[in-house]
């Protein structure tokens, strides 16, 4: 691409590799949810949540575009009043173009939240898991050699910060696992039918507990933000090295 690189180039970039289609659907408006006024981009700031901490963040930084993984959106039409009018026009005011991906970005095989945590588990035989709206957006796999929880743990480390929760309900070494990032709690059924070890995602529920505790799965729930800062990187990293343009990383953890 030219160094001109404007957000309909970025937007069609994104598109190329994230599929949109097949998650049209999708509660969120996957894609560009607030524009610029059509100048080139010269720096992308990659976070996890549209929100205003993060937009500043992305203002100091000189960023001309921010992508997303929880944009402003999710399918009902909204007022703009409060906090969404004070976000959009912060967007406005520095000509900031943002780029909301919610499911593209989970489902991914390769730049997905899912798929890079599978990767730090170094699972094999990867298959799609967890299905959410009629479609699985998650995976699973086997361990080349026995895993314990705490093993797992320190595989994916959730960016030097712990985990919510631990529940070591069942074997002392997994032989399997299954992933869905953010809020894959209600997967915890999938993951007793389909006889998985260790299931891992961000949020758990209070009957999780009671669920995994007598049917002996083991949990880990890494928290929301912490299951998801995976795609963003991921994506960002990808564009560094086709696009040859300035990105960044903006943490912005919740602790939830």
């Amino acid at each position: 691409m030219s160094n001109e690189l404007t957000t309909a180039k970025l937007d069609a970039f994104f598109r190329g590799f994230l599929d949109f289609e097949k998650f049209a659907d999708d509660s969120s408006l996957n894609g560009i949810q607030v524009d610029n006024d059509g100048s080139p981009v010269r720096k992308i700031a990659f976070g996890v949540d549209a929100v205003m901490s993060t937009f500043e963040h992305a203002a100091a930084i000189g960023a001309g575009a921010l992508f997303v993984h929880h944009g402003l959106f999710w399918g009902a039409p909204a007022r703009l009043t409060d906090n969404l009018r004070r976000r959009i026009k912060f967007l406005l005011d520095h000509n900031i173009c943002l780029f909301g991906v919610h499911l593209p970005l989970d489902h991914h095989p390769e730049f997905g939240n899912n798929a890079v945590m599978a990767k730090l588990l170094g699972l094999e035989n990867i298959e799609p898991f967890g299905v959410y709206h009629g479609k699985k957006i998650g995976c699973k796999g086997t361990f080349s050699a026995p895993v314990t929880i705490e093993e797992a743990v320190k595989k994916i480390n959730f960016m030097n910060r712990p985990a919510v929760g631990i529940f070591p309900f069942g074997k002392k070494e997994c032989l399997n696992a299954a992933v869905v990032s953010g809020g894959g709690f209600d997967n915890v059924r999938d993951a007793i039918e389909e006889n998985v070890d260790l299931f891992i995602t961000g949020e758990c529920a209070h009957f999780n507990y009671h669920e995994c505790l007598e049917a002996k799965l083991n949990m880990i729930a890494g928290g929301h933000y912490n299951t998801e800062v995976w795609g963003v990187r991921a994506v960002m990293d990808h564009c560094a090295a086709k696009l040859g343009i300035d990105t960044e990383f903006i943490d912005n953890p919740t602790g939830l």
